[in-house]
């Protein structure tokens, strides 16, 4: 083992076994994150004071849209890894596609079908979409927090060599010590955009439809950029032109798109 590098914490990826059935890790933080994220939806919104006059749905109906998000989260995210990530395997092994439990999610792609789910709620409750939006933003990072964490665990989207005192030997890499990406996307990802996205919606953010959204998107953006720094591109697309990953190309009109949306949610409470 490399000098200074810290041992990997060996954790099975597998939370409980029971006969055939074994329950991961993964697919508990996923679990943990709609709940907690439901919950705190609830809660907000059911606060009048957030909102003001701004139409959203009742703590009721946010009951039905966990399930809608839910559905766009794990189809738009597995079929976002499909197109961006391993297009031509998948191409060669169609049925493995549909073979969820492999692993292969795409926050973008999650992030998409997310979006999909929400238009389609608010159509069917005659409800402005954006204020929807708005409410799953403010709860996302909890999300993200699970996720990173339950990447650590399984060893997987580990960081580039480095020679920092807290870099870790992960057994699925070479043997070569790493930064342990997954904890610096958990903090940038959950814990800081959480705490931006909290902040506006007590400042009163939620008056004004898009804002929160959009600054989530452009935090998202930002943060993952950031994190892409120490992270191993994909084995089976490294680099892009420039010195880009797959992740910032993704994530850079995310970026763009979330300023577009801050600045018009600004503009619409000026003119209000």
């Amino acid at each position: 083992m490399p000098l200074f590098a810290i041992p990997f914490p060996m954790i099975d990826p597998i939370a409980v076994s029971v006969g055939p059935l074994a329950i991961r890790w993964y697919a508990l933080a996923y679990v943990a994150g709609l709940l907690i994220g439901w919950w705190l939806a609830k809660r907000i919104a059911a606060n009048d004071a957030l909102w003001g006059a701004t139409r959203r749905p009742t703590p009721l109906e946010v009951d039905d849209l966990i399930l809608w998000v839910a559905f766009g989260v794990i189809l738009g995210g597995r079929i976002g890894y499909v197109l961006f990530y391993n297009p031509l395997y998948y191409l060669d092994n169609p049925l493995e596609a549909l073979q969820v439990w492999h692993g292969g999610m795409s926050f973008h792609g999650g992030l998409a079908g997310a979006a999909l789910g929400i238009i389609l709620f608010a159509r069917s409750r005659t409800l402005p979409a954006l204020p929807i939006f708005d409410l799953c933003s403010a709860v996302a990072p909890i999300g993200l927090f699970f996720g990173r964490v339950a990447n650590f665990i399984n060893g997987e989207l580990f960081g580039r060599v480095t020679d920092v005192p807290w870099a870790m030997v992960f057994p699925t890499a070479d043997g070569q010590p790493r930064h342990p990406s997954q904890l610096y996307q958990a903090a940038l990802e959950g814990i800081a955009l959480f705490v931006l996205v909290q902040v506006l919606v007590r400042a009163g953010a939620l008056k004004r439809p898009g804002l929160v959204g959009g600054a989530f998107l452009a935090g998202y953006a930002v943060c993952r950029i950031i994190g892409e720094e120490f992270r191993e591109p994909d084995a089976q697309i490294g680099f892009l032109p420039g010195g880009l990953t797959m992740g910032m190309a993704l994530s850079l009109p995310m970026l763009a798109l979330g300023a577009v949306v801050v600045v018009l949610a600004l503009k619409r409470a000026r003119r209000a």
